[in-house]
């Protein structure tokens, strides 16, 4: 489908903001508390490249990229995480996010991201320009009456609150645990940054942020925290709203919880913001006696940009391998191609393979390699889905260098 010649994809001017705000609130709703105008000299916000589709100068769809770092296999790598992507009624089904995607995509692999992603409002939109669902942001409810019998924590580990001088501690534990998962965001950019006043003090975000530390004086040791909100009312309807419960051992996990316990007078609910599965793969969980829980999961979608860049800034198992691998899909012809991968010693490096022939190697599509490279499925599901073609010979080897690592994410932009 061709576009009129009336339209124009560019990056947006501050004049744009009036009409893209309107169309956005068209899109996803007019907030309650509807946000300021902003500042000409602040405008964009930080780490925001704004998108726009005009139609003789009428804005008619938006998008925003936020550029950040996120956590895959050991690695922080440069990441355009999409949102707000709204397009007017009457232009919908014109073919307008496409051409609006791929300019914007241009944009983020010319300025070194590698990945991309985004929480999708229909994941089969996404899907046509080589994004696929690897996981997933889930708000959980828990029943305080659940966490009743969570026991003692042991080794002396217990809980104490948070205060400024905690922050530099609770990024540490925040990043020892992101580093170890695929997904997550690093947190190293704004507005993502854990700042002191944003987590503590008088005109925090929080009502508390509580620590499981062990030790004491100089040898206390942040093992762990939880970031909540008490919010309205002291009966058995209210909850209590955790943001972030990252725990480094399972004791921390459970004074972290026991805290949240001691609010069952005067709240029923405690709701976690979580990812990956509550029923299996959120360690925090497995402490619990009781899976007593409802959840609401939000996909995380996942594209790769940079094929060599993305899997060549991995660190692996130390295994040495030579993997011949081809990714052929016509959504995402900036992605295909034919390259040989060699592991040796946890390193990875991707060259390109001039000497390809149709069907002689490994073959992803587009959501293939996103799947098996995040770990979130094997090489054999994404056969099953389609995803993967061509010798199996290397399935094994393949899923071995990219499995292990769970995806999880903590924060929806």
């Amino acid at each position: 489908m061709s576009l009129a010649a009336s339209i124009e994809i560019r990056r947006s001017t501050f004049a744009d903001v009036p009409a893209a705000r309107r169309l956005g609130a068209e899109a996803f709703g007019v907030s309650t508390r509807p946000s300021p105008d902003p500042d000409p000299g602040s405008w964009p916000s930080p780490n925001v490249r704004p998108w726009v589709a005009t139609d003789h100068d009428e804005v008619v769809a938006g998008l925003g990229v936020r550029s950040f770092t996120s956590w895959f296999h050991g690695a922080r790598l440069p990441t355009a995480g999409f949102a707000g992507v709204t397009v007017a009624a009457e232009h919908r089904g014109s073919g307008l996010l496409r051409p609006l995607m791929a300019a914007a995509l241009a944009e983020a692999r010319d300025l070194g991201d590698v990945v991309s992603t985004l929480y999708p409002s229909s994941a089969g939109i996404y899907r046509g320009v080589g994004y696929e669902v690897v996981g997933a942001f889930e708000d959980v409810r828990i029943p305080v009456a659940a966490l009743a019998a969570v026991p003692r924590p042991a080794g002396g580990v217990r809980a104490r609150r948070a205060t400024a001088a905690d922050v530099p501690a609770v990024r540490r534990v925040y990043e020892q645990w992101a580093s170890a998962q695929n997904g997550p965001l690093s947190r190293g950019e704004a507005p993502f940054i854990m700042e002191a006043d944003e987590m503590v003090g008088p005109d925090a975000d929080y009502t508390g942020v509580s620590l499981a530390v062990s030790g004491a004086g100089a040898d206390e040791e942040v093992l762990g925290f939880a970031s909540w909100s008490r919010g309205p009312g002291y009966d058995r309807t209210n909850t209590i709203e955790v943001d972030d419960l990252v725990a480094l051992t399972p004791d921390a996990a459970r004074a972290l919880w026991r805290v949240l316990a001691s609010f069952a007078s005067v709240a029923g609910w405690v709701q976690v913001c979580t990812s990956g599965g509550w029923s299996g793969v959120d360690v925090s969980r497995l402490v619990l006696p009781d899976h007593a829980a409802t959840s609401v999961p939000r996909p995380y979608m996942l594209r790769l940009l940079d094929v060599p860049g993305a899997l060549g800034s991995s660190r692996v198992a130390p295994v040495t391998a030579r993997v011949r691998f081809a990714v052929v899909d016509p959504r995402t012809p900036d992605l295909e191609g034919a390259w040989t991968l060699e592991a040796s010693v946890g390193a990875v490096r991707v060259s390109p393979d001039d000497a390809a022939t149709p069907g002689d190697r490994l073959t992803f599509t587009s959501a293939g390699l996103a799947l098996t490279w995040a770990g979130a499925q094997s090489t054999a599901n994404a056969r099953l889905a389609g995803a993967v073609s061509g010798p199996a010979e290397h399935d094994a080897v393949w899923d071995s260098l990219w499995g292990g690592r769970q995806v999880h994410v903590r924060d929806y932009f």
